[in-house]
């Protein structure tokens, strides 16, 4: 059982110092951030974006069907 805490206490002590792991963390933190950001300053122009978007469909459909303006 001695063996098994002393084990144990090792690789906690390993997890702690090891850095390897933490530039994922900070990547994944950062793009959760710009992420929300994109999401707020897009949510008060869906409107005009569905509109852009659709238009924008629209155009190359039209375009593949052959009639391109």
């Amino acid at each position: 059982m001695n063996q098994f805490i002393h084990a144990v206490s090792q690789s906690v002590g390993a997890f702690v110092q090891d850095e390897e792991g933490a530039q994922v963390v900070e990547y994944a933190l950062i793009i959760a951030v710009v992420s929300i950001g994109l999401v707020l300053a897009l949510s008060s122009g869906t409107v005009n974006l569905k509109t852009a978007f659709s238009n924008l469909v629209a155009r190359v459909n039209t375009c593949l069907t052959g009639t391109c303006v």
